[in-house]
């Protein structure tokens, strides 16, 4: 299902009519964050991948961890999920997709092998996909809650501790009525038709919200109408109520939750009191996007991963308040361990934080404490015909990586022919420059080379 090829073909009439265009391919419209990986999603319905890979988590067939976005799934791909060690997707048939440390079964495929290519576990009707720790949640087309993994802490909501902690096979939480699912580390929420929020798992930071410090493993409704959207981080949780405010709940040591103290909290508390239109909860920090399209961070910042051009080195290592870190344009957000993820209306992907692993995917393993620009707005191609008769070719792609220029004089059938191969630059801009020949059609293609 992997390919390492992205092909970007463009056609263009006799050099007489040529006109400078732009041509947009494959935004990018999804991102879920790991504990160390990142995934994403392009229009095309195709799955990326990029960081740590120990365990097969990126499912490109190999432990090698990647700098670098790589095309795992060509397309079909609806939604994803990033686990600490492991990953989930959808697929357009409604069939779940695992791949990475199945351990403790949460992979859901009878057995406690690790895997690094995706496999299927569930053939058709699944509609929500949710990863934490090493447990993972789903939801059938019926409403129905399935769950799967790690249970030492009752994450899986099944009334078990489990005695070995994890099962390793889709068991059923809630008959019906559930509508959306969130992930923590230890503890997991979701959300049921009449707005009411539930939630089950570890609760020593309070993050279950029901006003005790004690774990359960049964699901417990916390929030009775009202929610729109849960978001799980690491002893934390957020949630978002339909008059657009913000609520969180749990581990604040870092200001994650946003309420100007370091002080834990065992009840939902109101963070914003509107306007708040998506969440974001990782490691020690939180994300939220609001009505303009602004992008708004707090808690923990060690490896700059609230963007805001600082790195928190001194005690308590953050900000307890929110704080502005784009203006406008923002669409979705992804917060992961110690990293965070957005993409801008214009398709862009963006990331900020830690980068041991490459799971910023840069090219490099270094962090960055601003919003770096991964991937450019819809991998441009402009093309435009100069006065000397030849053709410029720009394209927006990937920083640093080999991009081949191919030239056929017709497709049917097609001739390629292997012109030049240049690296982008250090924003991802190539130029190639050839000429065109005037008495025919000219086609060319872009196609990115090891």
């Amino acid at each position: 299902m992997k390919t390492k090829r992205n092909l970007i073909q463009i056609w263009l009439l006799c050099a007489a009519m040529l006109q400078a265009v732009t041509s947009g391919a494959q935004p990018v419209t999804k991102v879920a964050a790991g504990g160390y990986h990142s995934l994403f999603l392009k229009s095309d319905g195709s799955l990326w991948a990029m960081g740590d890979n120990q365990f097969g988590e990126l499912g490109d067939g190999t432990d090698n961890n990647a700098f670098r976005p790589e095309r795992i799934v060509v397309s079909g791909v609806t939604a994803i999920a990033g686990g600490t060690l492991h990953s989930l997707f959808l697929m357009s048939d409604g069939s779940l997709w695992g791949m990475g440390y199945n351990g403790n079964g949460g992979l859901g495929d009878g057995t406690y092998g690790n895997r690094n290519q995706p496999e299927q576990i569930v053939p058709s009707g699944v509609t929500a996909i949710a990863a934490g720790y090493n447990d993972s949640l789903f939801l059938m087309s019926d409403g129905s809650l399935w769950a799967m993994g790690y249970n030492n802490d009752g994450e899986l909501g099944d009334g078990t501790f489990t005695y070995e902690w994890y099962t390793n096979q889709p068991e059923r939480i809630v008959n019906n009525g559930v509508t959306a699912i969130a992930g923590g580390v230890t503890h997991s929420l979701f959300l049921k038709s009449d707005g009411s929020l539930w939630a089950m798992g570890d609760n020593q930071f309070g993050e279950l919200g029901d006003g005790t410090g004690n774990n359960t493993n049964r699901p417990e409704r916390i929030v009775t109408n009202g929610v729109t959207a849960i978001a799980g981080g690491n002893g934390h949780s957020l949630f978002l109520k339909s008059d657009g405010s913000l609520w969180a709940m749990g581990d604040n040591q870092f200001g994650e939750l946003g309420d100007g103290t370091y002080n834990n909290a065992f009840r939902p508390e109101r963070i914003v009191t509107n306007g708040v239109t998506a969440i974001a909860a990782g490691g020690g920090s939180s994300l939220f996007v609001k009505s303009d399209g602004s992008l708004w961070a707090m808690g923990y910042n060690a490896f700059g991963q609230l963007g805001d051009g600082t790195y928190g080195t001194a005690a308590p290592y953050g900000t307890n308040r929110p704080e502005q870190i784009v203006a406008s344009g923002v669409t979705a957000i992804a917060a992961g361990g110690e990293f965070s993820l957005f993409v801008k209306s214009d398709g862009s992907l963006w990331a900020m934080g830690y980068n041991y692993y490459g799971q910023l995917g840069d090219g490099t393993y270094n962090w960055t404490n601003r919003p770096e620009q991964i991937l450019a707005a819809y991998n441009q191609i402009s093309i435009q015909l100069l006065s000397s008769g030849d053709v410029l070719l720009s394209f927006v792609g990937i920083a640093g990586a080999n991009y081949a220029l191919d030239r056929s004089f017709n497709l049917a059938p097609a001739n390629w022919v292997p012109l030049v191969t240049n690296p982008a630059g250090s924003v991802g801009v190539l130029v190639f420059t050839n000429t065109p020949n005037a008495a025919t059609n000219n086609f060319w293609r872009i196609r990115s080379v090891p």
